[in-house]
Parts: structure tokens; C-alpha cells; sequence
């Protein structure tokens, strides 16, 4: 911990921010992690300006595809050198077990090597001709494009965002949550020591309110790419609207995990305790609306409470912990009022429902694995995003009852199947209504395969191989073969001549 100011990046140049000194800190202990000033709407006009002419004199956006690709590569090669310290950081940051944080920084070096390969491999195309031309379709830059990413995993969120943003020739104005900067000061430090020339990142932590309405409603934005809040990608959608700007959001969740009547038991038990209290639950992909055949209801439920109750809750250095603490004190209230309202709803609390405290847990912001029942899915608890260690599980009888029910959300991000019959399990997930359904597993990705939501999940899709074209605009190219004028003139060219 140090009372030391941290200098914030802005166009590749390190100093103070120009706005409010404030400090993140540690979930675990309350204690600040470090200080640093935030950036005001100054220092985001300054990267946004610095980043155009980046953009227009850097050569970067003209470099040759395997030219940038080694640029990106080299970003990968950076962030595995400094893993562990990272690592560390990150859980410092926002409280993450270190085991899944590790995971995280894993996830961003794959990010940036995956993005570097699509990068060279990108192919344009010679389009099939319909007359005296030959057509092509081609990719480009945008230019200046914002990240804005959430604070529940950094490191890897903003990989996903600037990686393919850079791979594309962009210059990038990335905006790390307030309360979980570091990762992405690190980032830019290991960029600029990739080689990435000055200018084309930028890190402008602070306020969402005072800089994120600038941000994207600046004319010089070409693309925003959200993670977070429901309400805010929509304002931001809104705001893009009137830009005629496209967006990429990938918001909130209230995702369904069905354990059908012939689900193996232990891998059906292990899967939705990872899917909703891993992360202590803070992931818009949580299995959060536990779905379970009314003739295995009694039996998973004793075994789901047996587990539940056995999960380690505690410090987030320590290798052994599965579950570390919610992110703030304000967040633990919020999730509390959500089981107090769950109860008054007539809810029954088979486990958890109180916040942790004595020694063990100090000061940090602990909340335990909480399981309700006797609840129906119009609860508010069941409609609404709590983005903690709360599951509420319902008993269904058939599945056309079931498909009704896990379909009945504004949110459409995930949903997870648990089943013998693979048959019967294709068919269910492809009538759930989700970006992503897994199927006998949960929470596993892959970088390669694109992901986003419906409805209130959001907008547009990440990763994947052509996610790169996210962040480039789409030119075709008309060659004219044609050996005559074009005939409409009317023009005899001997007869011209």
C-alpha cells in the first residue's frame, strides 16, 4: 500500500490527472491500494485529440497487417513476463481470489495473441462479378474508438476491447472503472513497451458520469465498446444514436441453469455452484435462476446445500479461497436488500442470507454463498440483476412450462443445461432465448467463439475471429474492365477523335 500519487496515461505520456485525488482500494481490508488523480475533461480532450493525430501520422492504421501483428504479439509476450505481478495487483484491486485472477491475465496475453493471428490472417475478397468490372470488399481503420470497461475483471475485459481495436489500425481511448484503474495503467506501460507508437493509448480513469457522457459523444469517437450496467448502455446507445456511431454493449444478466431429470448429479451439483458463486456471484453471466426438474428437486437441493455450505469464503491472497469479497461496501448493502426482499416476497432461505464477519474477514466486504427458494420466476429477485452470491431455485414440471419461464427476462446473456440426452439438451438450447447456452458445463470461454447478448444483454458481439471487424469499416472497390466507354454516354470515340 503507498500514499504515493499514481500517474495516469495519457497519448503514451505519464503524469497527474488533472481531477480529484482518490484512492482504490483493497475489498478485503477497506485499506487504500493506491492514490492516484483522476483524469477531468481536459486530459480526455488531450487523449482523444492526440489519439486522431495518431491515428493520422503514426503510419500504425498504414502498417501491414503482419507488421502490426508483431506489435500485438510482442503486448502478449509483456503481459506473461509480468503475470504473477499483475496477478496480484488485480486481486488487490477488486478482491478476486488469486487463482482467478491468475486466470484473468492468462486470458488477456491469449487475447492480445489471438487478435494478433486473425490480425495477419484477415483475408479481403475479390467479390463474384455481375458485369465489365472486377469488385472488391475491403476493411479499414475507423480511427479513434473508446473502451469502457467494468470492474469486475479488468485485465481481461480491456484486453478484449483494445486488442482487437489496435489489431484493426485504431488508436484507443480505453475508460477503466473508477474503482479498479490499475490493470489498465499497466496495460498501456506494457503496451508502450511493445513498441506501440505514442499517442494510440490512452487511459482516462475517473467518474463515469463526468467522463463518460464526454467520451462518447465526442465527434472524433468513431466506436464505443461498453461493459457494465443495463441503464448505462442504454444512455450510451442513445448518445451513439444521434452520432449515427456503432456500439458493441454487452450488459446485464439473469441467466437460467436447468438441471433436467436425467442430469448427472455431480457434474449438474459442480457446475451451478461454479456458475453462480464463483466470482462471488459479481458476473453478468451468473446461473443466478436455478431451474430444476420437480422429481430431482428434493434430492439436488440437499446436495447443492451441502456443497454450497462447504465452499471457502476469505482472503483473496490465500490459494485455497473460492469465493473472495463483493467489491464495496455499498455493493454488499445492495445485494443484502435483495435477499431482505427476497424473504418478504415469501421466499424460504435454505443458506447464507447473512453477511460474514469476525476475524477471518476483518473489514472486507463478505457476503457467503446465499441459496433461496419458494420463490416464482415474476419475483423481483428472479427479474433483477443482483450481480452477487444469490440463487433462487424453482422446481418446474414439463419443459414447455420450463422454456416459458427461462425465457420470461429482459436479459438474454446465458443460460446453462445439464442433461444425459444430448439430443434432448441441443433441442432445449436452441429454443433458450441467450447469446451463449452451455450444455454439462458452465462459465467456460473461449476467445475464438463470439459472445454477447439479446434484449437487455446488449448489442453487437466480441471475440471471434472476424470480432476484429468490429472496429473497422467495410469499402468495396469497383476495377472497370469494361475494353468500350461506358455505352450510356453515347460517345463514338473514333467518330471524337
Amino acid at each position: 500500500m503507498t500514499s504515493t500519487t499514481l500517474p495516469i496515461c495519457i497519448a503514451g505520456h505519464w503524469r497527474a490527472g488533472r481531477g480529484e485525488r482518490y484512492a482504490t482500494c483493497y475489498p478485503a481490508t477497506g485499506e487504500p491500494v493506491a492514490w492516484l488523480n483522476a483524469a477531468n475533461l481536459e486530459d480526455l480532450e488531450e487523449a482523444i485529440q492526440c489519439a486522431h493525430q495518431a491515428f493520422l501520422h503514426s503510419g500504425w492504421a498504414q502498417r501491414k497487417p503482419h507488421e502490426r501483428a508483431a506489435v500485438l504479439y510482442r503486448i502478449a509476450e509483456g503481459i506473461r513476463a509480468q503475470a504473477e505481478e499483475l496477478a496480484q495487483l488485480q486481486r488487490q484491486d477488486n478482491g478476486k481470489p488469486i487463482l482467478e485472477t491468475r486466470a484473468l491475465v492468462a486470458s488477456a496475453a491469449a487475447t492480445f495473441q489471438f487478435f494478433a493471428a486473425a490480425c495477419e490472417t484477415l483475408e479481403e475478397t475479390i467479390t463474384p462479378s455481375r458485369g465489365d468490372f472486377m469488385t472488391m470488399s475491403v476493411y479499414e481503420p475507423m480511427g479513434v474508438v473508446a473502451a469502457i470497461t467494468p470492474w469486475n475483471s479488468p485485465i481481461a475485459s480491456e484486453a478484449q476491447k483494445v486488442a482487437p481495436a489496435l489489431a484493426a489500425g485504431n488508436a484507443v481511448v480505453l475508460k477503466p472503472a473508477e474503482i479498479t484503474p490499475l490493470l489498465a495503467l499497466e496495460l498501456a506501460r506494457i503496451c508502450d513497451a511493445a513498441g506501440l507508437p505514442k499517442g494510440l493509448i490512452s487511459v482516462v480513469p475517473g467518474k463515469g458520469s463526468i467522463l463518460g457522457d464526454a467520451l462518447t459523444s465526442h465527434p472524433l469517437i468513431k466506436r464505443v465498446s461498453f461493459t457494465g450496467g443495463t441503464r448505462t448502455g442504454k444512455h450510451i446507445a442513445h448518445i451513439a444514436a444521434d452520432k449515427m456511431m456503432p456500439v458493441s454493449l454487452e450488459l446485464g444478466g439473469k441467466s437460467p441453469t436447468i438441471v433436467l431429470d436425467d442430469a448427472d448429479l455431480d457434474h449438474a451439483v459442480a457446475g451451478v455452484l461454479y456458475g453462480i458463486f464463483s466470482s462471488s456471484g459479481e458476473a453478468c453471466i451468473a446461473g443466478s435462476r436455478l431451474f430444476v426438474a420437480r422429481a430431482l428437486y428434493q434430492p439436488f437441493m440437499q446436495r447443492l446445500v451441502a456443497a454450497a455450505s462447504q465452499l471457502r469464503v476469505g482472503d483473496p491472497a490465500d490459494e485455497r479461497t473460492q469465493m473472495g469479497p463483493l467489491i464495496s461496501a455499498a455493493h454488499r448493502e445492495s445485494v443484502e436488500r435483495y435477499v431482505a426482499l427476497g424473504l418478504a416476497e415469501g421466499g424460504r432461505l435454505l443458506l447464507g442470507g447473512q453477511r460474514l464477519e469476525g476475524a477471518a474477514y476483518g473489514q472486507g466486504y463478505y457476503y457467503p454463498p446465499t441459496i433461496l427458494e419458494g420463490l416464482g420466476n415474476q419475483q423481483r429477485v428472479c427479474r433483477e440483476e443482483i450481480f452477487g452470491p444469490v440463487l433462487v431455485a424453482m422446481p418446474f414440471d414439463d419443459e414447455a412450462t420450463l422454456l416459458a419461464e427461462a425465457n420470461d427476462s429482459l436479459y438474454a446473456l446465458a443460460a446453462g443445461i445439464w442433461s444425459r440426452d444430448y439430443k434432448r439438451a441441443w433441442a432445449l438450447g436452441r429454443r433458450l432465448q441467450a447469446g451463449t447456452v452451455w450444455i454439462n458445463t458452465y462459465k467456460q470461454f473461449s476467445i475464438s467463439t463470439p459472445f454477447g447478448g439479446w434484449r437487455d444483454s446488449g448489442l453487437g458481439r466480441e471475440k471471434g475471429r472476424l470480432g476484429i471487424l468490429q472496429y473497422m469499416e467495410q469499402k468495396s472497390l469497383y476495377w472497370g474492365m469494361n475494353p468500350q466507354p461506358l455505352a450510356w454516354a453515347g460517345i463514338n470515340m473514333e467518330a471524337a477523335s
